[in-house]
């Protein structure tokens, strides 16, 4: 009886101790333990609102859980960042598509209620897509030497979609590295930027890579240059502007990036789950297709080394508005 009473002590203890290791394993492993938000602080159509739905759908099904996208669009995308970096009860499941506007805005907008560092966590830098650096098909300019020179000599115009875009920017810092004479001409998105530079309205334009790449390879644009570090695949015989190298433009490098991040306080737990899941995201086939299809380069940076390039890039961009006296 009691050998039969030990084995049955025995015999709980056990099934007990493999609960309590179950229970405990759970524990370690349970976020997200509600919906993930999803903020694009632009409004619907763009690149980064495209970019996020379709990330959204992936890390859905690699986290077996809702991501619900949200989009807060505002003043160059500070409107919804700055609603992340104020926190709340909700932080620990809400991430933020972030782009060229995050750093970009905090060169522009001097009164920002939040620091672009050292209030988010960078999760991983997702996609970059190169600007290219396009004129009319009927221009008179077939390489950025001629289009400088000329640009020394009278005034060009260059076409952006906003005040603080990446396509603005591009041009600001084209215009101060060249010590050229460039007016910004803005429009309403690059969907009406486009017609104007189709049509020579202007004389150039800095666009992001998936607006102009069909017209690109139909001939009604040519490409001058790309404005990554090294060249495109899908323009291969078009140069990167720091290969011109002449008129300080060594130093020109910049890419249209879209990366996630979340508010300070994301727990620990929730940053590995999420990088895990978001590496899985990238690598999957559906991913990669629709990244050929904008003409981009998969993200290399996550963690510090992402935080670290957004530091760059903020200061890096406050230079520029400096300079072309931007501010808002």
């Amino acid at each position: 009886m009691n050998k039969l009473l030990s084995a049955s002590c025995l015999a709980a203890f056990g099934s007990a101790l493999a609960l309590g290791l179950a229970v405990s394993s759970a524990s370690a492993n349970e976020w997200p333990t509600d919906d993930i938000r999803l903020v694009v602080p632009y409004a619907p159509g763009g690149t980064t609102d495209v970019l996020s739905r379709r990330v959204a759908d992936l890390l859905q099904q690699e986290l077996d859980a809702n991501v619900v996208v949200e989009n807060r669009p505002g003043a160059g995308s500070t409107v919804g960042t700055g609603r992340l970096a104020r926190g709340g009860r909700d932080a620990d499941h809400t991430i933020l598509m972030a782009s060229p506007g995050h750093t970009i805005g905090a060169a522009i907008y001097p009164d920002l209620s939040y620091d672009p560092v050292e209030d988010f966590v960078f999760l991983q830098n997702m996609i970059d897509i190169p600007n290219v650096m396009v004129v009319p098909a009927d221009s008179p300019y077939e390489s950025v030497v001629e289009f400088v020179e000329a640009a020394k000599e009278e005034n060009m115009t260059f076409s952006h979609s906003g005040v603080g875009s990446s396509i603005h920017m591009s041009g600001e810092l084209f215009k101060t590295l060249t010590e050229t004479n460039m007016t910004a001409v803005p429009f309403a998105g690059s969907g009406a930027a486009l017609p104007a530079l189709l049509g020579g309205d202007v004389d150039v334009s800095f666009e992001n890579m998936p607006t102009v790449l069909s017209h690109i390879r139909s001939g009604d644009l040519r490409a001058l240059a790309v404005t990554s570090a090294e060249r495109s695949e899908y323009l291969p015989d078009v140069p990167t502007l720091s290969e011109v190298g002449e008129y300080n433009l060594d130093q020109f490098v910049t890419t249209a990036w879209f990366g996630l991040v979340a508010h300070s306080s994301f727990p620990e737990e929730a940053q590995n789950v999420m990088r895990d899941a978001l590496a899985k995201v990238m690598e999957r086939e559906e991913f990669v297709d629709f990244a050929d299809q904008l003409g981009a380069e998969p993200g290399q940076v996550s963690g510090e080394e992402f935080k670290q390039f957004i530091a760059d890039e903020v200061e890096r961009w406050e230079g520029v508005a400096q300079q072309a006296g931007i501010s808002q």
